[in-house]
């Protein structure tokens, strides 16, 4: 009796410590204990299975309160047994359950197993792999939804200039070229940096950190500011040259609060908070403007700015700075220009008072120059043209005989025999190229459509490109570069390629049409023809 009594009390105590480790593992991976449990329940099936044979449908319960350990073998219940293993005869089956159909599963009980050092071994190695993955699965799900935030962590281990870095539930990465440069940690250093992916990967989800990403700067000033943590003042671009100098565009949503200001702080504090944490990376405060011009005036800070000249369609600009203050303009190896075109989005080009003013004089003259031999005018006529911003025979074209006589100094006498003598150098340009579209064999059918002009057909045939298919198979950025000088719009282009390509849809239009009527037109069957 009391052998019995101490059995009963050991099983009692292995049953007891089970539970207590699947508790203690569900708390230091930071998964359910019910995940630990199945893995534990899975690991014994997979025991139970090498004892009783592979073949067999074994399958384990652990009781969650006591921690008992039941063994089953599913049976499907069969009129005809073939195999032993896995089906039980259906007179059999109703001895234990007299309400057995064909078809339904028996549970037969198996004793316990009682685990080899092989087993145990095997076992245990199942229960750390499905521990492993649910820890995984949990680690997946709870920082997927985390992208763009900023965490804290510490630094674990480093190696080949890849940072490990542990941020308590889980491991991070921060690979080489999203670390500042110079910047060093050693196991143990603090570190904060931004999430920017979270992916799945063969060895369990990867969490990638950069302290080098432009929102990393973004979500640093939320953290200091806050009027931009609270939405008042809105970040609105960020360009940097990690660790050396960074750009930052702020505008507020309060008229009474001042954007630069409080992000600056009282005497430096908040913007300075910034730069510590970025290894003294120089941060320039801009003011965001609705208005382009503004807001790459203020871009090109702390260089100041007398004129720009924008071209909308190329998203190109020309920003004139005084003699002296062309290379804090573009700064050290163009570093200022360069985050003033990354934080505007446009394309920006540094140019001096003096250099403008030499290439709009070289510009005034060669127009002059070309008005001069064109419309065979003396130098002040051809000047006065340039003035009033005529830049071709064609523009002059454009425009009504009264607009011309306008200029001062022209009648209408003067006016008409300028339109006329314009009109007959474009009419003799574009005989000129008709016959050179002809001599490189460009097809009428390309001369037909509307917006290409003689200059281009020429330029089209120099390029080989001489029928619709040839035009047709072009995407819009290939004819733009064909033309730079000219006035071609993306907008025209996508229509001139386009029209180019109707002759396609048209010809599979005509071909369905045909083959119908081929169908139509063929002789009818012996039976139709008696019908």
């Amino acid at each position: 009796m009391e052998k019995q009594t101490a059995e009963h009390t050991i099983i009692s105590q292995n049953r007891l410590e089970l539970l207590q480790i699947a508790d203690a593992v569900a708390r230091e991976k930071s998964i359910e204990r019910e995940m630990v449990i199945s893995a534990m329940e899975e690991a014994i099936q997979k025991a139970a299975r090498s004892k009783y044979g592979a073949e067999n449908e074994i399958h384990a319960e652990i009781d969650h309160k006591t921690g008992e350990i039941k063994l089953f073998r599913y049976l499907e219940v069969s009129e005809e047994v073939e195999n032993e293993s896995t089906e039980i005869n259906i007179n059999t089956a109703r001895e234990q359950n007299p309400d057995a159909q064909v078809g339904d599963i028996i549970a037969e009980p198996l004793p316990p197993v009682d685990f080899g050092r092989i087993a145990a071994q095997t076992a245990k190695q199942v229960i750390v792999q499905k521990v492993r993955e649910a820890e995984r699965e949990r680690q997946y799900e709870e920082f997927k939804d985390r992208i763009e935030e900023v965490v804290n962590g510490i630094v674990k281990r480093v190696e080949y200039g890849n940072v490990t870095v542990d941020l308590g539930r889980a491991e991070a990465v921060i690979r080489r070229d999203e670390l500042l440069p110079r910047e060093n940690f050693r196991n143990g250093d603090r570190v904060r940096a931004y999430i920017y992916d979270v992916r799945r990967e063969t060895r369990g989800p990867q969490i990638f950190l950069s302290r080098t990403h432009p929102t990393f700067m973004a979500k640093l000033f939320s953290q200091e500011v806050p009027e931009v943590y609270d939405g008042i003042i809105e970040i609105k671009s960020v360009a940097r040259d990690p660790g050396s100098r960074a750009k930052i565009a702020v505008t507020s949503q309060d008229t009474s609060i001042d954007p630069v200001g409080a992000c600056v702080g009282m005497r430096g504090s908040r913007v300075q908070a910034v730069v510590n944490e970025l290894q003294g990376e120089k941060i320039d405060i801009i003011q965001w403007s609705q208005d382009d011009a503004t807001f790459i005036v203020n871009s090109l800070a702390p260089a100041e700015v007398t004129k720009v000249v924008l071209d909308e369609d190329a998203r190109r600009i020309e920003s004139i700075v005084p003699d002296e203050q062309l290379s804090l303009a573009i700064g050290r190896r163009g570093q200022n220009v360069r985050l003033a075109s990354q934080l505007t989005g446009w394309d920006i080009d540094v140019l001096t008072e003096a250099e403008e003013s030499d290439r709009r004089q070289e510009e005034f003259k060669q127009k002059s120059q070309m008005f001069i031999e064109v419309l065979d005018v003396d130098e002040t006529i051809a000047q006065l043209l340039v003035t009033e911003g005529f830049g071709s025979a064609d523009e002059i074209l454009d425009v009504e005989v009264e607009e011309i006589a306008s200029i001062e100094g022209f009648d209408m006498d003067v006016a008409s025999e300028i339109k006329a003598r314009a009109e007959q150098f474009i009419h003799e340009k574009n005989k000129e190229n008709e016959n050179k579209r002809k001599e490189l064999g460009v097809g009428d059918e390309l001369a037909s459509i509307e917006k290409i002009t003689t200059d281009m057909l020429v330029t089209l045939g120099q390029n080989n490109i001489k029928t619709l298919d040839d035009l047709g198979d072009l995407a819009n950025d290939e004819l733009l570069e064909l033309f730079p000088d000219s006035n071609l719009t993306e907008e025209d282009a996508n229509e001139i390629i386009m029209t180019a390509r109707a002759h396609w849809f048209d010809d599979d239009s005509n071909k369905d049409t045909n083959d119908k009527e081929d169908l139509n037109n063929q002789p009818s069957s012996d039976a139709d023809s008696k019908l």
